[in-house]
């Protein structure tokens, strides 16, 4: 099973593509894609729709996996990172690939085993996990590929 993670925002949205094989995971690919703050935001959000559906057609996914909104005190940035959650529904959703949603307590039950995990325990989980040689930078492509370990682990789960 091939899994897209995702860990949405507009400056920076984290990719993981994992492939999950009779228990085993691996990593396929992994980064950020970055958009410019000067440009305006539906300018940011088509680059974003852009990359995801790209990369979904490079690497062929079966299932997506993105993170759910975290609502903190900054309303704005909760607004801008749900547009950016949007996109990559919306690019998922074009490739008819099924989207799988997770909070961010999910994804540190699943990866860690604690749900206030923090960075550098994610980091060192996903690295261990996977079985990568470095720890995956910048953090936001940890935290998706995170995101698709938890779905990989809920996915066996419910089979």
């Amino acid at each position: 099973m091939r899994i897209l993670g995702i860990d949405p925002g507009t400056a920076i949205m984290g990719f993981g593509l994992i492939d999950a094989q009779a228990g085993r995971l691996s990593a396929l690919a992994y980064g950020v894609w970055r958009t410019a703050p000067e440009l305006p935001m539906e300018r940011r959000l088509l680059a974003l729709f852009t990359e995801v559906e790209a990369c979904a057609g490079l690497y062929q996914p079966e299932e997506a996996a993105v993170e759910e909104l975290f609502m903190g005190r900054n309303t704005t940035t909760a607004i801008t990172v749900g547009q950016a959650r949007g996109v990559a529904l919306l690019a998922a959703a074009r490739r008819e690939i099924p989207v799988y949603e997770y909070t961010p307590l999910q994804v540190k039950q699943a990866v860690v085993g604690y749900g206030r995990a923090d960075k550098q325990q994610i980091q060192f989980m996903v690295r261990a996990l996977l079985s990568l040689k470095e720890t995956p930078r910048p953090d936001d492509a940890a935290d998706a590929l995170a995101v698709a370990i938890c779905h990989a682990h809920s996915r066996r789960l419910a089979h």
